[in-house]
């Protein structure tokens, strides 16, 4: 019977040692380098992720602005600053719809001011009816008071609200004079003018109002004259609708 040898395992040398050792040690070290890796991955694409959101949300909170829905808060006195202020939002709006001039855009201006300067208010009386002409549609309203200068450019928007507590004033037109006497006479004079072609936009607007069955008791220009002369006449909304000097309650 043959006689079974066990030979005994080789031990592994130095250099196959060092070898292992060597190439555990990369291992290990590539290891942590993909590890690595796909953290600043994860990083990356977290921050990206986070950038978009941020973006997202700027584009919406930009979105949400009165701004970008065409709501001018007319919040001061008038004066030739104020108006100019508005009358650029207005155009800024007016130029980026004749993009698509099929589609006028529909402007509001919402008013909340003491009033002011007659003449600088007229500018924007007077530029809302072009825009009105060009078929932008414009919406005039209050919150607050509508007061003096202001009360009259409520008259100009195609459609002129009155929120619920909110309050017009309306007295005769306001102005200094000074130098001869000749010089002050001629002033009365041209403030009388002003003030018949103020009367006139109201009473225009309560005649409107009349025939569009929107005002039950539309004032004409001698009642208009009558109830503001010397003397601030202050208007409910309830009763500026029922005269014709809005057309709704909010």
């Amino acid at each position: 019977m043959a006689e079974l040898k066990i030979e005994p395992q080789r031990q592994p040398t130095k250099e196959e040692k060092d070898l292992w050792v060597a190439e555990a040690q990369k291992a290990r070290q590539e290891a942590r380098k993909f590890a690595a890796e796909a953290d600043k991955a994860e990083h990356e694409a977290r921050v990206a992720q986070l950038a978009t959101i941020k973006a997202e949300r700027t584009e919406t909170e930009e979105l949400a602005t009165d701004k970008y829905h065409h709501i001018y808060y007319f919040t001061e006195s008038v004066s030739s600053s104020s108006i100019q202020r508005c009358i650029d939002r207005l155009t800024y709006w007016q130029r980026l719809d004749s993009l698509t001039p099929d589609k006028p855009c529909d402007m509001q201006i919402v008013f909340n001011s003491p009033g002011g300067s007659v003449i600088d208010g007229m500018v924007l009386f007077d530029y809302l009816q072009i825009l009105r002409k060009q078929g932008h549609r414009i919406t005039t309203s209050t919150l607050g008071m509508a007061a003096s200068m202001a009360g009259i450019l409520l008259q100009a928007g195609d459609h002129r609200v009155v929120h619920k507590e909110a309050w017009m004033l309306i007295h005769e037109v306001q102005f200094g004079a000074s130098g001869s006497m000749g010089a002050v006479e001629d002033t009365v004079e041209w403030v009388k003018r002003i003030q018949e072609r103020v009367l006139t936009i109201f009473s225009d607007r309560c005649k409107t109002a009349g025939e569009a069955g929107t005002a039950k008791h539309p004032l004409t220009k001698v009642q208009l004259k009558k109830r503001w002369t010397r003397k601030d006449w202050w208007i409910d909304s309830a009763s500026a609708v029922d005269w014709g000097l809005a057309d709704e309650v909010r």
